[in-house]
């Protein structure tokens, strides 16, 4: 069996962990294209993304292109020669010339079981669409938007109160393991292709801010999914004397009562607010924020 050399293409926390699934099962990484580094945090200092930081760790090259579309670019390409790409989360668009270049093709990792939640925001959509099931896929990647043969799927349950954070590490998880098994496939030439199909499809758009006001005239299920799948990124929020209170944690409860009496009632159920950080001030429990309230 020919072991492949791996071109990697991938930038947050999420492909980090594929990566190092990658290395530590000894796979052959000969090089990491990430994006460059960007500002964070409030004093928005510049940052390497997850990808890199481990890539240097283990002395992998590591490319930072501005642009995969032009022939700087094709001349990395020709310098790294990599039998396959496996892109995670990288956050660019790959042109045609790309895709076609490494003999076994481009490899994807897709938090979704596709062809449902297609685009780039899989985890939170499921979640807040009310879905107990979702997983990793992986495609041989083409010029669509998730539309590639699938070669492997992985399933697991979304549980009853967990939040996009939870999710996404356990996804993160699962993917590193599917690639791994995916890549295995493909060096000793099992991976099979399997179409998508004509149904069942659906799509993602990317995370808007706009989204996350709680709409208190729906169901106390959505509006539970709503809080859970923004958690903790960028927060689902409420208005309370004229100011946002960001919620990250809830459940659903069927009736009141109780030392927590923050909460949302509506026709289908309750939802209990558990954790939440009001404007301008700290994440706290909720019977913490009730009690700083009774002592104003």
């Amino acid at each position: 069996m020919k072991k492949a050399k791996i071109l990697f293409m991938g930038t947050p926390e999420f492909a980090r962990v594929s990566l190092e699934q990658l290395v530590g099962d000894g796979f052959e990484v000969a090089g990491v294209i990430t994006q460059p580094d960007r500002p964070a945090g409030r004093k928005m200092v510049l940052t390497p993304p997850p990808v890199k930081e481990f890539a240097l760790k283990k002395d992998i090259p590591v490319y930072q292109p501005e642009s995969v579309r032009d022939e700087n670019f094709f001349g990395l390409l020709e310098s790294v020669d990599p039998d396959v790409i496996a892109v995670v989360a990288y956050g660019k668009i790959l042109p045609k010339y790309v895709l076609e270049y490494p003999p076994y093709g481009c490899v994807n990792v897709h938090a979704s079981l596709l062809p449902k939640y297609r685009g780039p925001n899989p985890i939170a959509a499921a979640i807040m669409d009310g879905e107990k099931t979702t997983g990793i896929t992986t495609i041989f990647m083409d010029e669509g938007i998730d539309t590639g043969d699938m070669i492997l799927k992985e399933g697991i349950a979304i549980g009853e109160n967990e939040t996009f954070g939870e999710l996404h590490d356990r996804l993160a998880s699962l993917g590193g393991i599917v690639l791994a098994k995916t890549i295995l496939q493909i060096e000793n030439g099992t991976a099979k292709r399997e179409k998508q199909p004509d149904f069942g499809i659906s799509y993602t758009k990317k995370m808007d801010n706009n989204i996350c006001e709680i709409d208190q005239t729906k169901t106390a299920r959505e509006i539970h999914d709503k809080i859970r799948g923004l958690s903790p990124s960028p927060g689902a929020f409420m208005w309370l004397d004229g100011k946002k209170l960001k919620i990250y944690k809830s459940e659903l409860i069927s009736s009141s009562g109780g030392d927590n009496p923050l909460e949302i009632v509506r026709e289908d159920g309750i939802v209990r607010i558990l954790e939440l950080q009001p404007e301008g001030g700290k994440k706290m429990g909720a019977k913490d924020f009730l009690n700083g309230r009774k002592n104003l």
